[in-house]
């Protein structure tokens, strides 16, 4: 059976979700409602998107730190 756009964009948000999560992990950040958003069935849009979802403050300030981290090492290292 050939996959759906749909299907392939949900299998795609579910992987982005691993790895955004273990990325995170290795930063000691997790985001309690990271979850893959399927696009709905009666959606004319058929990209199915990731949910970061809620966090407490203290969450988001280590998210924060994590991201001005990787930025710092991605300007030492010459990345753009």
């Amino acid at each position: 059976m050939v996959a759906t756009q749909r299907e392939e964009g949900a299998v795609e948000a579910e992987a982005a979700c691993e790895e955004l999560r273990e990325a995170l992990r290795g930063s000691g950040v997790t985001l309690p409602s990271l979850a893959p958003d399927p696009a709905p069935e009666s959606s004319l849009v058929r990209v199915s998107l990731v949910d970061l979802g809620r966090c407490s403050p203290a969450t988001a300030r280590a998210l924060a730190g994590a991201v001005r981290a990787g930025a710092g090492a991605r300007k030492a290292s010459g990345v753009r």
